[in-house]
């Protein structure tokens, strides 16, 4: 979005094109996600209990602010990512920002990397479901891998790991858009990093998101180095910077 995206325009507004995995939530929210959405353009948001984002459209102008904050009610929070979010308007308060990187996966058909062998033995891959999201809510808590919500494994397949019955690592898929699926919540318990858990639950959900004929995505912090390196070695290339923002409507 460029820096003067608020400013009113006395002619016609010319601005770059904006793809749909430049502003991924709002076009799954008004696409094949509708049905876990709250509100109308210009404004939608998740359904709380199923994550925490709102969606902006590709040209945010002031009405888009003013119906996300009758949408969420005055003194909410909510966040917003997409490629660019431009400068918050007046009233609003930045509780959070992060810079991320984008990383588009193999495409179907397409050259990949050998799939990730794990040096931890006897690892079996498993399909998590509604009696499993208070083992993924304590992953997440102790791992911080992103925002997960008691709803949030209904918008895809989310994949586990248990040793002795405890979940130490797991994967899911969130966002999805025509012909992409973002793979999230990629988490492992810390003393069971390094045996390569992560690198095979991601490569198990890039095997199905290529049989429906879609390309994986993701979103890392621009300073998790180690992330970004597995996932460049497990076939993802960067793609573009995104920016999320953690704001506060005007009370």
């Amino acid at each position: 979005m460029p820096p003067n995206a608020f400013a009113r325009c006395d002619g016609a507004c010319h601005h770059p094109p904006v793809e749909p995995l430049d502003n991924a939530v709002w076009h799954a929210l008004t696409g094949l996600q509708s049905p876990y959405a709250e509100g109308t353009p210009p404004a939608v948001r998740f359904r709380p209990d199923v994550s925490v984002f709102a969606g902006l459209p590709d040209e945010i102008t002031p009405a888009a602010w003013d119906a996300l904050a009758d949408l969420i009610g005055p003194a909410a929070e909510t966040f917003v990512a997409r490629g660019a979010v431009g400068p918050e308007p007046d009233g609003w308060t930045v509780t959070f920002r992060l810079t991320g990187q984008q990383m588009v996966g193999p495409r179907p058909g397409g050259p990949r990397p050998a799939p990730t062998r794990p040096t931890a033995t006897g690892v079996d891959v498993i399909e998590l479901a509604e009696a499993d999201v208070a083992d993924m809510t304590a992953l997440v808590d102790l791992t911080e891998p992103g925002p997960f919500e008691a709803r949030t494994i209904e918008l895809g397949t989310y994949l586990g790991v248990r040793d002795g019955g405890e979940l130490i690592a797991m994967a899911g898929q969130r966002v999805r858009i025509d012909g992409h699926t973002e793979i999230s919540a990629v988490c492992t318990r810390p003393d069971h990093r390094g045996k390569g858990l992560a690198g095979l639950l991601v490569d198990v959900l890039v095997d199905e998101i290529h049989g429906r004929g879609d390309v994986p995505f993701l979103n890392t912090g621009s300073s998790n180095t180690v992330a970004i390196s597995r996932y460049l070695s497990l076939g993802f290339e960067i793609r573009r910077q995104v920016e999320v923002l953690g704001l506060i409507s005007p009370d």
